[in-house]
């Protein structure tokens, strides 16, 4: 498996991480000239994200992934960005997170993390679904990937089926409240029944009280609907299909042999 990464490569994804975490928490942490009454999209990130992203696939592709492992991620990058055109999120019916789930599960969190970025912009080039909301759907996806390819090794069986479910109805949560925090910040004129405040970003205004309005606002548009839609979708496939895809890559790993190859001890032929 292609699990085991470099110390190096552990940084990479960890600094690529946390400058994708700025790029969606930065409205929260800005502090406006008096006056000011909204923010505009990061477009100096939306730029940035592809460097960094560019960068990590460099760094694993040099020594946390071989040639075969690259294969194996154009395939299923592949089979991913089909996938996601079938359902392409009709009431939250996204394919493609299951099948980035157990490919993270199986071959690592570094390999989860590209998969995750690849699948994506993949999907986006059949879909025409290429915009400013694309560098941060990657992002989200790649730390989907990534946290599968983290979770506990030792669980096995329906143990393994119950943790990745369980983990795949928590990311379609996730995804949907990232998603939702990139585009909040810069949606004017919220106005929902019983808030007269409105549910807008309001720069500068305490923390507490913008995140109660994001609370609010995703609750009202994505939870109960996409991002459970989401939820279902990725629970169903786990649990019928998981077990035989995950039985499938771990033998294309085997026989792959990714990562580093045990030496079996050399045994003498008798004589005489």
């Amino acid at each position: 498996m292609t699990g085991r990464l470099r110390p190096r490569s552990v940084a990479v994804l960890v600094v690529a991480s946390v400058a994708g975490l700025m790029m969606f928490l930065w409205p929260m942490l800005l502090v406006p000239e008096p006056g000011v009454t909204r923010v505009d999209p990061p477009f100096f990130f939306m730029l940035l994200l592809p460097i960094v992203v560019g960068v990590v696939v460099a760094e694993l592709s040099e020594g946390g992934m071989d040639s075969k492992a690259l294969a194996m991620l154009g395939v299923l990058t592949a089979i991913n960005g089909a996938m996601r055109a079938l359902g392409a999120g009709t009431a939250g019916i996204e394919l493609v997170f299951f099948l980035l789930i157990l490919a993270g599960r199986v071959f690592g969190a570094g390999f989860g993390f590209v998969l995750g970025c690849s699948s994506l912009f993949a999907s986006a080039l059949l879909t025409t679904g290429v915009g400013p909301w694309l560098p941060f759907q990657m992002l989200a996806s790649a730390w989907i990937g990534m946290g599968a390819g983290l979770l506990p090794r030792r669980v096995s069986g329906k143990a393994e089926i119950v943790m990745l479910v369980v983990y795949g109805v928590l990311c379609a949560y996730v995804f949907g409240l990232l998603m939702n925090f990139s585009s909040w910040p810069f949606a004017l004129g919220v106005q929902v029944p019983g808030h007269e405040g409105g549910l807008s970003f309001i720069p500068g205004a305490p923390l507490l009280e913008n995140l109660h309005r994001f609370g609010i606002y995703t609750l009202l548009t994505s939870t109960g609907g996409f991002d459970t839609g989401r939820a279902i979708t990725n629970a169903v496939a786990i649990v019928t299909l998981g077990p035989a895809i995950l039985a499938t890559l771990r033998r294309a790993a085997r026989r792959a042999r990714y990562g580093p190859v045990a030496t079996l001890p050399t045994v003498e032929a008798p004589t005489g």
